[in-house]
């Protein structure tokens, strides 16, 4: 059965490096929780200079140059959001509730059941001599939302010291981050997300936190971001071999999903929903008994039986239905809203100009670019800054980006120390050899796609705090997901809450297909682009995995099908519209046939 913890049956991802680096600070008093990025550290150092001034702190820069100066800048920021939230929560219970405050901000938010809500409409009417027994009673309830944090496991590049020495394992970009959350006063989450880093899951186990006190309580939890069950099992198994309890499998669209786009192999989320669903008991049974035999070969008590696994999904949800529809038939414990909220200034750090690009922007300014230096295709806006800049650098005969914070430094393709491919240097190095005749047309027009992520992602934060980049970078990288062409005006906090638990609907464009729809659309297009990309050298492997891809979005298809036709999942209008789609679609699939490139 579903588990609820929290006051909010939603959380908001992580979004850049900047969007919801200081979501916290503003939304964690109404208990919900959110996720901060941690991989930048320039970023977060400048977030704790800004607030700390903001509350009134002093602040201490920790140098570049410093001995684990990564660390140490994760962890003074993760600190300062935690003294500024446990302020925030000190300052609500003692306020006087008999006036209207933060506490009716607060309970305004809450879902229709909760048990707060209900204690403090009998708070407003009762006598004034049980007025301190109530308020005693909710003030147990009131918990902050969690401040989890994101590592990206693939950003994981080694560092040099001063004279270009390789530094130690423990000393890589993931590495340090996670020792800089594990040492943090929190008591929150890490995300690892975007696939296995066997380093740095078993860095995990060098922290006490991670592993059950002597009251059973886990300190520093871990939330897996998968794409399907058989990643849950896998990677729940790796950690708990080594003691190390999974808390939340967080389950995300492939392609309908903010930032970069990992396809599955054409599984859509329902089937993947409905996998999770039916093996729940068996997944969480097998983890939890192997996680016990890790725990007791370290000689540490094992799991208390309350310890259960959380499963949530994310990615294109749009409407109070959807969400409920989510949430009860497949079982789950929760739900996030990430890009949407990109448009609520009360939740994330956009800038203004920014603001406007999004609303501005038509449907066919979203795309998957070749933008992202990992060389996995990330979700972008046609109309950005950073966009224009990087189109602007080009006409100048000057492509690529100046490097300076290097986190995803890893090409040698033309230098033995690692480069980034969005960079000036990497990007200079391959038109030369593109007027060689080594590189091939197709290949230059992605590498001149490459934009610096690492200052165009965190620069929104900066600029929507009042203060400029450094070195006056201020061009900004989207990263939106597809959904978000469908709002079209900026929301307060209470508009979009009231809309995800379906107490109101916001105005959105009336064409927005079903969630369940909007993934299918987006995986039928992929694979159009797939079959038109193969090659003779290697057709024949590539068709194989095409047409393997091809009958699982078909069987996909079908579930939907099947399910529009026996459950009420909205209202009959969506429902005969989807019917008519997912009819269009199926046909579609069925006509696409491989396409050898020349």
């Amino acid at each position: 059965m579903p588990q609820t913890s929290g006051l909010h049956t939603f959380h908001i991802p992580v979004m850049g490096l900047g969007y919801t680096v200081d979501t916290p600070l503003k939304v964690a008093r109404f208990g919900i929780s959110s996720v901060v990025s941690i991989m930048d550290d320039f970023l977060l150092e400048d977030m704790r200079r800004i607030h700390s001034k903001k509350l009134g702190l002093p602040f201490s820069p920790i140098a570049e140059t410093e001995e684990d100066a990564r660390a140490k800048r994760v962890q003074a920021y993760l600190n300062l959001l935690n003294m500024g939230i446990q302020k925030q929560m000190e300052d609500l219970k003692t306020e006087n509730w008999e006036n209207e405050g933060t506490m009716d901000y607060l309970v305004a938010l809450l879902p229709e059941e909760s048990e707060v809500s209900r204690l403090f409409e009998q708070f407003r009417t009762a006598d004034p001599s049980e007025k301190s027994g109530l308020k005693s009673k909710i003030i147990g309830l009131l918990t902050p939302g969690s401040i989890d944090v994101n590592i990206m496991t693939k950003v994981d590049k080694l560092n040099y010291d001063k004279e270009g020495n390789a530094l130690s394992r423990e000393f890589s970009d993931a590495l340090s981050a996670l020792r800089g959350f594990a040492k943090s006063d929190l008591e929150a989450a890490v995300v690892f997300s975007a696939g296995m880093n066997p380093a740095l899951y078993s860095y995990a186990e060098q922290f006490p936190d991670f592993f059950p006190n002597e009251k059973g309580e886990i300190k520093k939890r871990i939330i897996l971001k998968v794409s399907d069950y058989r990643s849950a099992l896998i990677q729940g198994k790796f950690l708990a071999k080594k003691g190390l309890w999974v808390s939340e499998f967080r389950v995300e669209s492939g392609l309908n999903c903010g930032g970069h786009a990992f396809a599955t192999d054409g599984f859509l989320a329902g089937p993947i929903l409905e996998d999770f669903k039916t093996n729940r008991k068996e997944l969480i049974e097998t983890i939890r008994q192997t996680c016990n035999q890790g725990l007791a070969a370290k000689g540490q008590a094992i799991l208390p039986e309350t310890e259960t696994i959380k499963i949530t999904y994310q990615g294109g949800i749009g409407t109070g239905a959807e969400d409920s529809f989510l949430r009860n038939y497949y079982q789950l414990d929760g739900t996030g809203w990430g890009s949407p909220f990109l448009l609520v200034p009360e939740a994330t750090s956009v800038d203004e100009g920014t603001i406007k690009k999004i609303i501005e922007a038509k449907r066919s300014d979203y795309f998957l670019s070749h933008a992202s230096p990992l060389g996995v295709p990330f979700n972008n806006l046609r109309t950005s800054s950073g966009e224009i800049q990087r189109k602007q650098r080009i006409n100048k005969g000057r492509p690529g980006s100046p490097c300076f914070k290097k986190f995803l430094t890893f090409s040698t393709e033309f230098t033995e120390k690692p480069i980034c491919t969005a960079s000036r240097q990497y990007q200079n190095l391959k038109l030369k050899a593109f007027g060689e005749g080594k590189v091939s047309q197709q290949e230059i027009t992605e590498i001149l796609e490459k934009d610096c992520l690492c200052e165009g992602l965190s620069a929104p934060a900066i600029l929507a705090n009042g203060s400029a980049p450094r070195r006056n970078l201020n061009a900004v990288t989207i990263c939106p997901g597809p959904n978000l062409a469908y709002f079209k005006s900026v929301f307060s906090l209470k508009e979009m809450v009231n809309h995800i638990y379906g107490r109101i609907s916001l105005k959105l464009e009336t064409d927005r297909p079903h969630v369940f729809v909007k993934e299918a659309q987006l995986y039928v297009d992929y694979l159009k682009k797939e079959f038109q990309k193969i090659i003779p050298e290697t057709a024949a492997k590539q068709e194989a995995y095409l047409l393997k891809f091809r009958t699982n979005l078909s069987l996909g298809l079908s579930y939907y099908h099947d399910l529009v036709n026996t459950i009420k999942l909205d209202s009959e209008e969506i429902l005969e519209k989807m019917k008519s789609q997912l009819k269009e679609l199926q046909a579609e699939v069925e006509s696409l046939q491989p396409m050898i490139s020349a």
